[in-house]
């Protein structure tokens, strides 16, 4: 048998617990592909006290992080502790000290990721980050390696388990936002603070990450337009599904040769599109090239033995390449570091789209001309008009309309004059169409 190979975990939370369970629970299975055995050494944790559900000899157990970055024996660190800082600057000590790294850490990837890929290749080593985006499935590995020949213009992906859970939930049960986000959360969907998943936060560092491996260049998170499900109604919903349309939260990224239109925001798909039928907490990545076509990848993103299974294969990877001596036989970033160009975001305000509008307004007479004169005036033509219902002059009803292919600047302008109207009882609602 070959040498083993030895793994330090730092973070052993949901993730952590669900690496170490899969490593004991199919070690003969993975021997079996490997060749030789992984065993976990070393394990730290702020809390090394709490039952996690798996057995676990204390003496793998420390509070010190850096017990297991100078650790002799460590093959491969694997980082699961989340956020910015203390985790950047340990990935990088790791890799100072010669370690390969594994991490789930899309936050730290999407703000910090060319320069750890950086420091990863000037060591000669290997990263993993499957589970970063998408947990279960191999959307990483895809665009690496897979899609290695194809020139990929285009990632729309439900990258959020959370987001996708309730807005399932809002459509097929028809109940409010707040009742579905707190069943997510009593079913543990959702966190105590759900604010980076429901506002796309986290849809938006997940495809970050998946436009720099798709394109080959830097990403500013901060130039990336974020708009979340909260503002998203049960008459939205309704109204979608009166249209033809399921709502999802959408991370798009596309490529036209130029420049780069990053974005994560509800959007209205057709109900015949397969990823308005991915429901539940399931996740779901369509990418788009010029020899496939498009693939739908779809999946659990999220949980600690689906996203566990990412870690683990990431783990395997890297431990294949040091038994067999290999070095750096996967770019880190995809691309070879001599050929990643900065390619400029798009502005928001130059995309054109077709657009679902709600006003709340007035049942008075007129309402219509004066609303679709400003559409006109900006150059917005409507496709269909659906008033629901009828109510007693000075009360406020809904006003629903879908529009032809339109530009953003034009129709936030629109918007914005509009709800300055007498006529219009509350700030109006707007959702993109994507097809």
């Amino acid at each position: 048998m070959m040498r083993k190979i030895n793994i330090g975990i730092i973070g052993f939370g949901t993730i952590g617990s669900g690496v170490l369970k899969i490593l004991q629970d199919n070690s003969d299975v993975i021997r079996k592909r490997l060749g030789t055995i992984v065993e976990v050494v070393k394990i730290a944790d702020l809390d090394i006290t709490s039952d996690r559900g798996v057995r676990v000899d204390p003496k793998l157990l420390t509070t010190q992080a850096e017990e297991i970055i100078k650790h002799s024996e460590v093959d491969v660190v694997v980082e699961l502790i989340g956020g910015y800082e203390p985790a950047r600057s340990l990935m990088l000590q790791a890799v100072n000290e010669g370690k390969h790294v594994v991490t789930a850490n899309k936050a730290l990837l999407a703000k910090h990721g060319s320069e750890i890929f950086s420091a990863v290749e000037n060591q000669q080593l290997s990263i993993g980050f499957e589970a970063a985006v998408g947990g279960a499935i191999p959307i990483i590995r895809g665009i690496r390696e897979s899609f290695v020949a194809n020139k990929i213009y285009s990632i729309e992906g439900i990258v959020n388990g959370t987001a996708n859970y309730i807005l399932s939930k809002m459509s097929d049960e028809q109940c409010s936002f707040d009742l579905a986000l707190k069943e997510a959360q009593n079913k543990g969907f959702a966190e105590a603070d759900p604010t980076f998943d429901i506002e796309g936060i986290d849809s938006a560092h997940k495809i970050a990450i998946l436009s720099q491996l798709a394109y080959g260049t830097p990403v500013k998170f901060d130039e990336i337009t974020i708009q979340g499900i909260s503002g998203v109604s049960i008459d939205d919903i309704e109204c979608a599904r009166e249209f033809g349309y399921r709502i999802k939260l959408l991370a798009i990224s596309k490529f036209d040769g130029n420049s780069v239109d990053i974005r994560v925001h509800p959007a209205m798909i057709p109900q015949s599109n397969p990823m308005a039928n991915v429901n539940g907490v399931l996740n779901a990545v369509r990418v788009c090239d010029d020899l496939m076509e498009e693939n739908i990848l779809i999946g659990h993103g999220a949980g600690s033995l689906p996203t566990g299974s990412a870690v683990v294969a990431d783990i395997i990877e890297i431990s294949r390449d040091i038994l067999s001596g290999s070095k750096l036989r996967v770019p880190p970033s995809s691309f070879q570091s001599t050929s990643i160009k900065t390619i400029p975001i798009l502005n928001i305000e130059s995309i054109d789209s077709e657009y679902f509008l709600r006003f709340s307004v007035f049942d008075n007479p007129g309402v219509l001309s004066l609303i679709s004169g400003i559409l006109g005036k900006y150059s917005i033509g409507i496709f269909s008009v659906i008033q629901k219902g009828r109510c007693d002059e000075g009360k406020a009803v809904p006003l629903i309309m879908m529009t032809h292919r339109s530009n953003e600047k034009n129709i936030q302008l629109a918007l914005r004059e509009i709800d300055e109207l007498e006529v219009v009882y509350e700030k109006s609602n707007f959702i993109r169409v994507e097809k």
